[in-house]
C-alpha cells in the first residue's frame, strides 16, 4: 500500500532536483552565472560624464551604463541584480582575470596587448583622439603643438604615449589615476592640456564650458569592447548578440543622444561589430 505513494514522493523529488539543476547554470560563465543567479557584476567608469558617472545619490547614468545594463537584461538579469564597482584604468585587466567582475564596460579600447590577456565584444562604438585645453589657450592646435608642454592622461591608458611616440617627443607626461584628476589639474593650471576620446572630453567640456573646450582635431581611432574572460565562447556569442540588438533597435543611439547629444559631440553610426 505504501509502494505507490513513495514511488510518487520520488518521482516528484527527481523532478525538483532537475528543475534546480538547470536553474541553476554554471556560474563559471557569464551567462550561466546570469541566467542562474539572476546577477551580474559589471565594472564601469565613476567619473567620466555622458559615459559613466556615479552620481552623488549613489545611482549611474551614462552611454556606458545603458550598455551594460542592456547587455544584463538580454542575458536574463534585471537592474537590480547587477552590482557596479569602478573601473580604474589600471585595474580592469586584473578585475577580469582575478574574477572580481564578470563584464567591463568603461570606454575599453580594443587593443593587441589587451587581447593577449582577455577577451573583447565590440566595438560598439568608436571614439578619436583629442586635446582637452583651457579656453583662453591658443597655444596648443593639435599634438603637434605639445613639445615642452605638460600632457595629462590616465595610468594605463594608450593616449599619452601615443602623442608622444607619434607627434610631440618632448612632451611631459603627466598621469593620473583618474581621468577627472586631470581635469582637476587641468583647471589648476598644473597640467597644460588632457588627452583621451573625445568623447570623453566632450563630457568634461559640457560640464565647464566657460572655461574648457575640447581642440576638435581627433588624431587616432579608439574601438570600444566590453572586457569578458578569455574562454567563454558561449558568453562572447551571448554578449554579442545583445550588443547587435540594441544597435538595431535604436536604443543604442537612443541612449547617446541622452547622455552626450547636450556635449555638442556629433553622434556616429553604430560600428561593425567585430570590424
Amino acid at each position: 500500500m505504501a509502494l505507490a505513494p513513495l514511488r510518487a514522493l520520488v518521482a516528484t523529488c527527481s523532478a525538483a532536483l532537475v528543475l534546480i539543476s538547470c536553474s541553476t547554470g554554471d556560474d563559471t560563465t557569464v551567462a550561466g552565472k546570469a541566467s542562474g543567479s539572476g546577477r551580474l557584476t559589471i565594472a564601469v567608469a565613476y567619473d567620466q560624464p555622458g559615459l559613466g558617472l556615479r552620481r552623488l545619490d549613489g545611482t549611474f547614468r551614462g552611454f556606458d551604463v545603458d550598455v551594460a545594463r542592456y547587455v544584463a537584461k538580454e542575458l536574463g538579469v534585471e537592474e537590480s541584480g547587477i552590482t557596479f564597482t569602478e573601473a580604474l584604468p589600471s585595474e580592469r585587466e586584473k578585475l577580469l582575470t582575478e574574477g572580481k567582475v564578470d563584464l567591463v564596460v568603461s570606454s575599453y579600447s580594443i587593443t593587441e596587448k589587451r587581447e593577449e590577456v582577455i577577451d573583447f565584444v565590440g566595438p560598439y562604438f568608436r571614439a578619436g583622439q583629442d586635446l582637452l585645453v583651457r579656453m583662453t589657450d591658443v597655444r596648443i592646435t593639435g599634438p603637434e603643438s605639445l613639445d615642452g608642454l605638460r600632457l595629462c592622461s590616465v595610468a594605463n591608458t594608450t593616449s599619452a604615449q601615443f602623442v608622444r611616440d607619434q607627434f610631440a617627443q618632448s612632451v611631459e607626461l603627466v598621469e593620473y589615476p583618474n581621468f577627472s584628476d586631470c581635469v582637476t589639474a587641468l583647471l589648476a593650471e598644473q597640467v597644460d592640456t588632457m588627452t583621451t576620446d573625445d568623447v570623453i572630453l566632450a563630457g568634461y567640456a559640457a560640464q565647464n564650458p566657460e572655461l574648457l573646450r575640447v581642440v576638435g582635431k581627433p588624431f587616432s581611432e579608439e574601438r570600444y569592447g566590453i572586457g569578458m574572460r578569455k574562454g567563454d565562447p558561449t558568453s562572447k556569442a551571448k554578449v554579442t548578440e545583445a550588443v547587435r540588438k540594441m544597435m538595431d533597435s535604436g536604443e543604442w543611439r537612443r541612449s547617446l543622444e541622452a547622455n552626450v547629444g547636450d556635449s555638442g559631440y556629433a553622434i556616429p553610426d553604430p560600428p561593425k561589430l567585430g570590424g
